[in-house]
């Protein structure tokens, strides 16, 4: 397997991370319930950094362009439980998807 770049290092240690706190979830939209194997954690990490030898390279890239937005908007759990949410243009924080829906309301 290839060496991860620094950026698939950190989107694995963010993955690993909120699996340890109990916060990774399994499915589209988490819906699936919370992760408990630590070995589907690290199938979860490693296809959202885009790092698994089992996919095409195309479906890779397609990941990890999905995982870098969803990082730079801040929706990602880790990034939403310490408050480093993506602020607005105006400074308003639309980190959640109540808020999403209030600026989509107006």
């Amino acid at each position: 397997m290839p060496k991860e770049s620094p950026r698939q290092r950190k989107t694995v240690g963010r993955v690993m991370h909120e699996f340890k706190h109990g916060e990774l979830n399994s499915g589209p939209g988490g819906k699936a319930g919370k992760v408990k194997s630590k070995r589907q954690a690290v199938a979860i990490a490693l296809h959202e950094a885009g790092a698994s030898k089992y996919e095409s390279r195309s479906e890779n890239r397609r990941s990890a362009a999905k995982t870098r937005a969803k990082e730079r908007r801040g929706e990602t759990a880790q990034q939403e439980k310490e408050g480093k949410s993506h602020q607005g243009a105006r400074g308003r924080s639309d980190s959640s998807p109540a808020m999403r829906k209030k600026k989509r309301r107006r």
